[in-house]
């Protein structure tokens, strides 16, 4: 799996499964590590930097110890040619290796040498990018099927910005060729801007939400508020969850389903728990009572048992907000 100790190598094309090979960049020590893991976990970024944290925490948290000698193979996915992560993430404590791939077609993720690199990692990072580019290359492949494998044998996820927009049960998958911005979500619910992917990952703690980057920074609560709406109006669920990242922050879930903010910004939970009073095509959304809980930097939340008081209320009339939502 290893080639080399304490390399750092560019390797080049290094796996072709029949279309654009699969770019390698390689950090660390050859050996495999098999550790005992005590997770699962999530690392869920908001995007912008400031990784280091959350990381540190995940991994921690799977190797069961913050000074010990147990170390993890990590695996960075992109859809980028980038390594950036690679030295960073390599310098933190308990890890043995990183190795970044760089996909960019989806006949790739039916390579059997990749499928079992990726099992056989500790922790699997999506960095940032364009999320509609990891739908379309991992989404029902045998690479998500290693992914989760991961985190069922008590292994580490996560992702920042587009790594964070795929995590959640719904997602909006960005592949319209457009940015959804609040001010126009809030005017139209089914603009074009709008696409989603409901049958990605599903893991257990993430049942019924939304993920969302980059969040009060890029004025995202508008959108997320759509996108919960449109979940209910499409689905036919009684609630669902939007969590909204800020930058240079992440939500660290550990095996108990409790989150914790680490970083320099907040974490916004939006509850919709009822039908919109109004939501049509090409009319403004109408909707009485979104419930947010703003987490600061520090703060904890259960995504299993969800929270049930603490929380501020905003009501969206004819697509305009009645007060500020951060």
């Amino acid at each position: 799996m290893r080639l080399g100790i304490m390399l750092l190598a560019v390797l080049g094309i290094t796996f072709d499964a029949g279309a654009a090979p699969v770019k390698r960049y390689f950090f660390g020590n050859a050996a495999d590590v098999s550790p005992k893991l005590h997770g699962p976990a999530l690392d869920l970024g908001g995007g912008g930097g400031n990784h280091e944290p959350a990381l540190q925490w995940v991994i921690d948290h799977i190797r069961g110890c913050t000074d010990c000698d147990a170390k993890v193979d990590v695996v960075v996915l992109r859809a980028s040619d980038y390594n950036d992560y690679n030295e960073m993430i390599g310098a933190l404590a308990g890890v043995d290796s990183v190795e970044t791939l760089v996909f960019t077609e989806r006949t790739s993720s039916f390579d059997p040498a990749l499928i079992s690199l990726i099992s056989r990692a500790e922790l699997v990072f999506f960095a940032g990018g364009d999320q509609c580019n990891y739908v379309r290359i991992f989404n029902g492949t045998p690479i998500e099927k290693a992914i989760r494998e991961v985190y069922g044998r008590g292994g580490a996820v996560g992702g920042s910005s587009a790594g964070l927009a795929i995590q959640g049960e719904y997602v909006y998958d960005a592949c319209n060729d457009a940015s959804a911005r609040s001010v126009n979500a809030l005017r139209d619910p089914f603009n074009d801007e709008i696409s989603f992917t409901r049958d990605f990952f599903d893991w257990k703690v993430m049942k019924g939400t939304f993920t969302d980057t980059h969040f009060s920074r890029r004025d995202r609560m508008g959108r997320l508020m759509v996108f919960l709406a449109r979940q209910l109006h499409e689905t036919g669920a009684t609630e669902a969850l939007g969590i909204g990242v800020d930058e240079g922050t992440s939500l660290v879930v550990g095996r108990d389903g409790v989150g914790t903010v680490v970083g320099d910004g907040s974490v916004y939970l939006v509850l919709a728990d009822h039908p919109a009073e109004v939501m049509r095509p090409g009319e403004p959304l109408t909707y009485c009572d979104f419930r947010i809980w703003r987490i600061p930097p520090g703060g904890t939340v259960s995504l299993m048992d969800r929270p049930v008081s603490g929380y501020y209320t905003v009501s969206v009339n004819h697509g305009v907000m009645d007060r500020n939502p951060y």
